[in-house]
């Protein structure tokens, strides 16, 4: 019998919250919309889109140089061969080293 009334309890419980959540989230999304849909927020969100665009070019700058920068620490530059010098560390039967290593016909 507890079980019961507790089982019942928690079923109005969750349709009566369900109800209340289900208003509360309907005039949230109202407000929301009346915020999106005012002038002084679409204004705003304009001028804000525009002056994204106007210092777009300054961003791409500064990360472009900020990347070589990052690059130029990394790479190393004592021979200019960073590619050699990872196949100096390939195993020798790596097929990263062979001339084909996809080869064609039968396969055993």
């Amino acid at each position: 019998m507890k079980k019961l009334m507790l089982l019942v309890a928690g079923g109005v419980g969750y349709v009566l919250g369900a109800r209340a959540g289900r208003e509360r989230y309907e005039q949230i999304k109202r407000t929301a919309t009346r915020v999106k849909q005012d002038p002084r927020v679409q204004e705003k969100a304009h001028q804000a889109a525009d002056l994204a665009k106007e210092k777009a070019p300054v961003v791409k700058d500064k990360v472009t140089a900020a990347a070589s920068s990052a690059a130029d620490k990394v790479t190393p530059s004592s021979n200019g061969g960073h590619r050699s010098d990872l196949e100096d560390q390939l195993h020798p039967d790596s097929t990263a080293r062979q001339e084909d290593p996809y080869p064609q016909g039968d396969l055993p």
